[in-house]
């Protein structure tokens, strides 16, 4: 059993939350001071349940209407838990639009946020007018040159300042990222959809929707590849492309080294989180 002591002398464990949300109706992720977010509800769940105020740290924050497939958030409790109980109490307390998959006990100083070793999201673009996914889609007009994009996205690996990409004035250190993964795929079943993956190891906010903002700009032939490592050299945001719309942008995994989960826990679990196919 792995806990932490804490000044009072009450010894703790450390609890990760794996869960989905759809972001339509909130404010992101982190709390605002004027509007509901994902993590107050979490908050206010967990409080209730616990009958004491919980605080939750999350992996990342995701901005307004951005949804989540898979998001890791941690919190600390007294007492050994149930995590099967947990669970099921918390998706009975929390709105249908947020749904736990699974509470799992970890080491005493992991950190939902500063362990996670990479994240990976996807962007979902469609020519097609789909009154049922619409809140989970961008249309976009005309023909797309996705074999262009895909160069465009591959000179993305040979930097690591992404300030072009990042809102501005935002609290950040730095703006340093190792991107391992970005490409445009045509979805499964759907000729008319497409979706971009990217990994990396750290986001900064906006950073993403800006980027796929920008490569929709070189698929329509209005930026060269070679615009596009211009714009991510200049390192400034007025440089890039208009950033694309929150709603169609999913958080999908969240990566951690395994020597932060305590030994009965240490296997891989996301196969058994997401519905079959692993994708929204």
């Amino acid at each position: 059993m792995h806990t932490k002591t804490l000044k009072t002398g009450i010894r703790v464990q450390r609890y990760f939350i794996y869960l989905a949300y759809d972001g339509t109706n909130y404010h992101g992720w982190q709390i605002q001071p004027n509007g509901i977010s994902v993590q107050e509800c979490l908050m206010k769940a967990l409080s209730t349940f616990l009958r004491r105020d919980v605080e939750v740290i999350g992996a990342g924050r995701t901005d307004a209407g951005v949804h989540a497939s898979l998001m890791v958030a941690h919190f600390d409790h007294e007492d050994v838990l149930d995590t099967v109980t947990v669970a099921d109490k918390l998706n009975r307390l929390l709105p249908p639009d947020i749904s736990v998959y699974r509470v799992r006990q970890v080491k005493p100083d992991a950190h939902a946020r500063f362990d996670a070793t990479a994240r990976t999201y996807k962007y979902y673009v469609t020519t097609a007018k789909y009154p049922f996914n619409r809140q989970y889609r961008y249309r976009v007009y005309g023909s797309l040159d996705y074999e262009r994009m895909n160069e465009a996205a591959r000179t993305l690996f040979e930097y690591i300042d992404f300030t072009s990409f990042s809102k501005l004035h935002t609290d950040v250190k730095t703006n340093i990222c190792h991107i391992s993964h970005a490409e445009w795929t045509k979805m499964e079943g759907e000729d008319t959809t497409w979706v971009f993956t990217i990994r990396a190891d750290r986001f900064l906010r906006n950073m993403v929707r800006a980027i796929v903002g920008t490569l929709l700009e070189v698929g329509r032939g209005k930026l060269t590849v070679e615009g596009f490592r211009k714009v991510i050299e200049q390192q400034d945001r007025c440089k890039a492309g208009t950033s694309a719309p929150g709603n169609a942008l999913f958080l999908v995994n969240v990566e951690y080294p395994e020597d932060i989960f305590s030994e009965e826990t240490k296997k891989s679990v996301l196969s058994t989180l997401l519905p079959e196919g692993g994708e929204c």
